[in-house]
């Protein structure tokens, strides 16, 4: 409870490329620098990731087939606009509504171009959103995760990343709540998989292939792809 006392103040970091002051909220793990777009982690290591559940009634339905889709094309940032992450988010509700039996409202879309703030892809609501994926699966539960967007990487604090980054997607606000890394994607997502539950995650974004920090990875040959 904030007791009345206001917001915890900001923090004042350095960007780590153009050494510009830049305000991370109360919380953030990164930020992302207004002036050269790049990610910079605040804190040392060892902090332990929040969890923040959804809140009650945030929306869609709980059926066996659920989707979380977010595009976001960046119009009015300092990023640079996108053009088809629109697109992809409306051609993935069409083939997971029409082909392949997911009901409508059990597919929840966050795109930047939506007017009602609850579905702004804002990095609180696609985090809440992530949650609404997972929560309360179970086995035979086939869930679809669809991020298209900027991606980051920001230097790596646990000690678990190879070459010594993180990954993460930018929500629409990254510029000033910073940007969901591969940690909290995999505790949200991940983690809370149960046996039997499939979850297909589609993430076109730069510095995307390990951003839901899974252990291993599939690679394809030349032979096996065209075979």
């Amino acid at each position: 409870m904030n007791c009345g006392r206001g917001p915890a103040p900001a923090t004042m970091v350095r960007c780590r490329q153009c050494s510009a002051s830049v305000a991370a909220p109360a919380g953030a793990r990164a930020v992302q620098c207004m002036q050269c777009c790049c990610v910079t982690r605040v804190g040392g290591a060892g902090r332990q990731l929040s969890v923040v559940r959804p809140i009650p009634n945030f929306g869609g339905g709980r059926g066996k087939k659920r989707a979380v889709l977010v595009g976001i094309k960046y119009t009015n940032t300092r990023a640079c606009e996108l053009r088809g992450p629109i697109n992809d988010v409306k051609c993935m509700r069409y083939i997971l509504t029409e082909r392949f039996g997911f009901a409508n409202d059990c597919v929840l879309v966050g795109v930047d171009e939506e007017r009602d703030p609850c579905r702004q892809p804002t990095k609180a609501n696609i985090r809440m959103a992530m949650h609404w994926l997972v929560q309360g699966c179970s086995s035979g539960d086939s869930l679809v995760f669809q991020f298209s967007g900027a991606g980051a990487q920001v230097p790596d604090c646990d000690g678990d990343e190879r070459d010594g980054m993180d990954e993460a997607i930018c929500p629409v606000d990254s510029f000033q709540q910073g940007p969901i890394l591969d940690d909290e994607i995999n505790q949200a997502i991940v983690r809370p998989l149960v046996h039997g539950v499939k979850l297909h995650a589609i993430v076109d974004a730069c510095h995307s292939a390990t951003v839901l920090d899974l252990p291993y990875r599939c690679t394809f040959s030349k032979q096996s792809v065209g075979a």
